[in-house]
């Protein structure tokens, strides 16, 4: 995978224990006095006039699945928050990444750079053009892209060389083939995972002002610094 340096090249949620018959106290009393009075009942019962077995039966059978369907609930519960304290365990393990996720807004510190991540079917002449959250342009050139994912690095200088605040800010790429079609740029974003709210469901990861969840991270990759360094074959914008 190549990488673009524009810098370069233009001036706990707690788990749940399992609950026992003692979580519902209720519906156990109830079919404990049940059984007591049916047992009563047997034992009193007229031997010319017998209790009809199979309306007795019916009400067993009927507290039985009561029973069965709150013990169900329970074991649910259980799963539920089973699965909430991996989830929140997953998100927390994010925490100092860098990933990548699907967009093409990310967060500008004020530490200097960000990453972006965009894929071209072909080879292809492009116009790369990043705007601040107010859509002001803060930077844009033109290169010559390969097939295949790339990184483009860029410094938070914009076109003039001036250095922009930190904020969020937002890339598009237009590219043409060499017949001059239209060619359908992907992007993604990466950054470094500030903080993790366990507190929601499901968690919410951050990237400074971004925020997303864990089922819209593609990849974890090396830290931004690594990529950058990466970028030594770099590509020229063209004239």
């Amino acid at each position: 995978m190549t990488a673009i340096a524009a810098s370069a090249l233009a001036n706990s949620a707690p788990t749940a224990g399992p609950s026992g018959p003692s979580s519902n106290p209720g519906i156990a009393n109830n079919f404990t006095a049940f059984l007591r009075l049916l047992t009563t009942q047997l034992q009193n019962q007229n031997p010319l006039e017998p209790l009809d077995t199979n309306q007795f039966t019916q009400q067993l059978v009927q507290f039985a699945q009561v029973e069965q369907q709150l013990r169900s609930n329970d074991q649910l519960e259980t799963l539920v928050a089973l699965q909430k304290s991996t989830q929140a365990s997953a998100a927390l393990d994010f925490v100092g990444k860098t990933v990548v996720i699907s967009g093409a807004t990310t967060h500008l510190d004020t530490a200097g750079t960000t990453v972006w991540t965009f894929s071209s079917p072909k080879p292809a002449s492009a116009t790369v053009t990043i705007r601040d959250s107010t859509g002001q342009t803060a930077f844009s050139s033109n290169y010559a892209i390969n097939s295949g994912r790339q990184d483009f690095v860029w410094d938070g200088r914009g076109t003039n060389g001036q250095r922009w605040p930190a904020g969020n800010y937002t890339m598009t790429i237009t590219a043409k083939d060499a017949n001059g079609q239209t060619v359908a740029i992907t992007t993604d974003v990466q950054g470094i995972v500030d903080s993790a709210d366990v507190s929601q469901t499901p968690p919410v990861l951050s990237i400074g002002e971004l925020t997303f969840t864990l089922d819209q991270i593609k990849r974890v990759v090396r830290p931004v610094d690594d990529v950058i360094s990466a970028a030594s074959a770099l590509f020229m914008p063209k004239s």
